[in-house]
């Protein structure tokens, strides 16, 4: 009897080292799994964490890389803009220039010089044109400046701009003057074009250093 109780309690004893055991193995198996919950959790929120801080770099530098193209496209339009709206002096070689008879009455000479912008552009006729004119005797004598204020003259292509020369008439028909041509350089060029003297005009009343240039003005 006493050996089975002794045998009855070792197994008894047994058993409970056993269950102990298997209790303590199912506790490391959830501790592990938890554990490995954990961190696969903070691994794949770090992994996102990346993704996004990639992102927003790439981002950014998109948005730089973009800004400095529209940059580069605003500094581009705007010096375009400022070249498109610079509007540059009438050049001689793109104007077709005349002059004609426009006295008003039988004692005031004046004499009209057109300009045609024949050129593609719009340009700037403002200013005193140069003029010269050429006697008989092949002399040439500079005309002298009206006092008068430039008007600011500015042609597209095909519009006009006028300017005058204006002198006394003399009726005597003593004038020592002969006029043949007129030399005329369009303001701020150097270039210049021969026209004859218009037909029909009066004669000049004193010296040619008597006859005065005007400003260019539209004739609009």
């Amino acid at each position: 009897m006493k050996y089975t109780r002794v045998s009855a309690l070792a197994a008894l004893g047994l058993a409970a080292t056993l269950s102990l055991t298997a209790c303590n193995g199912d506790d490391s198996g959830s501790d592990a799994a938890a554990n490995g919950s954990s961190s696969s959790s903070s691994s794949g929120s770090s992994s996102s964490g990346s993704a996004s801080s990639g992102s927003g770099e790439t981002s950014q530098d998109g948005a730089k890389s973009e800004g400095g193209s529209d940059s580069k496209a605003g500094a581009g339009a705007g010096s375009g803009a400022s070249n498109t709206g610079k509007v540059t002096f009438c050049k001689t070689a793109d104007l077709a220039i005349d002059a004609a008879d426009a006295a008003p009455d039988e004692s005031t000479g004046r004499i009209d010089v057109t300009m045609i912008n024949r050129g593609s552009t719009t340009c700037s006729a403002t200013g005193f044109a140069g003029v010269d004119i050429k006697d008989e005797d092949n002399t040439s004598n500079p005309v002298g400046r009206g006092h008068a204020q430039p008007r600011v003259t500015t042609l597209k292509p095909g519009d006009a701009a006028v300017f005058n020369l204006a002198y006394d008439i003399d009726s005597s028909g003593d004038s020592l003057s002969h006029p043949t041509n007129l030399l005329v350089t369009p303001p701020n060029e150097t270039h210049s074009v021969t026209l004859k003297w218009p037909e029909g005009a009066g004669a000049i009343k004193g010296a040619y250093t008597d006859v005065e240039v005007y400003p260019t003005h539209t004739t609009n």
